[in-house]
C-alpha cells in the first residue's frame, strides 16, 4: 500500500470483537496504517466516530501515534495470551494508561434530517481522544475476567489475529471462518483429494 492511500476499505477488518483488536489486525497481512486516509477509514470503520464525521483535520502525526498505541496494545494481549503478562509488558501498559486517561471524543444526541435521534460528536475528535478510546477499550477488555477469558488466537497458518471468542461453547477457531476457516477447508480438501489421487 503506498503511503497515504487507501486501496480498498474491504481490506481492513472489524471482525476481532473489540476496537482495540481490530486496531492489532491493521498490521496483518501489511500494514494499513501507512497514511491519514486509511486511518481516517478504519477510525470510521471501527465506529471510533459516528458515520459521516469529517475528518479533515487529521495530519500525518496521527498514523504513528496509533501504530504506537497498536504496539503497546499488541504486548499486552500477546502477554496475556502468551501468559506472561507481568513485568516485561510494564512500560506497555504504563502507555496504553497513559493514553486512557485523556477524555475520549463526547458523543451527542442531536435530530437528523428525518427528525429521528442520530449520533454526533460535541466537536470534531483530536488523535489524542481517539486513542484514548481505544485505549479505554484495552483497559476494559483486560480488566474484564469474562471478555478477557475469551481471547483467543486465530488457529490459520500464519495469521497473528486475536478476537474476542463469544460462540457457543467458545469453539470458535478462526479469527474469521470466511477468511482463515475457508483457507483451511480449502487446504483440507487439497490434502484429502492429494491422499485420494495417492
Amino acid at each position: 500500500m503506498a503511503l497515504g492511500t487507501v486501496t480498498d476499505f474491504h481490506e481492513l477488518r472489524f471482525d476481532a470483537g473489540r476496537c482495540c483488536l481490530d486496531l492489532l489486525a491493521t498490521s496483518h497481512p501489511q500494514e494499513h496504517l501507512d497514511g491519514v486516509a486509511p486511518l481516517c477509514a478504519w477510525i470510521r470503520g471501527c465506529g471510533l466516530v459516528p458515520p459521516g464525521t469529517p475528518l479533515n483535520h487529521a495530519d500525518p502525526s496521527w498514523p504513528p501515534a496509533f501504530r504506537e498505541l497498536r504496539r503497546n496494545v499488541g504486548q499486552l494481549v500477546h502477554g496475556w495470551l502468551a501468559h506472561t503478562a507481568a513485568a516485561p509488558h510494564d512500560l506497555a501498559l504504563a502507555r496504553v494508561n497513559d493514553a486512557a486517561r485523556v477524555a475520549p471524543p463526547v458523543p451527542r444526541a442531536v435530530r437528523g434530517a428525518d427528525g429521528a435521534l442520530v449520533r454526533e460528536l460535541d466537536r470534531p475528535p483530536g488523535c489524542a481522544a481517539l486513542l484514548a478510546a481505544v485505549a479505554l477499550d484495552t483497559v476494559e477488555l483486560l480488566t474484564d475476567p469474562v471478555a478477557r477469558a475469551g481471547l483467543r488466537q486465530c488457529a490459520g497458518d500464519n495469521c497473528p489475529i486475536v478476537y474476542v471468542d463469544t460462540s457457543r461453547g467458545r469453539r470458535r477457531r478462526w479469527c474469521s471462518s470466511e477468511v482463515c476457516g475457508n483457507r483451511e477447508r480449502v487446504a483440507r480438501h487439497r490434502r484429502r483429494a492429494a491422499l485420494a489421487r495417492a
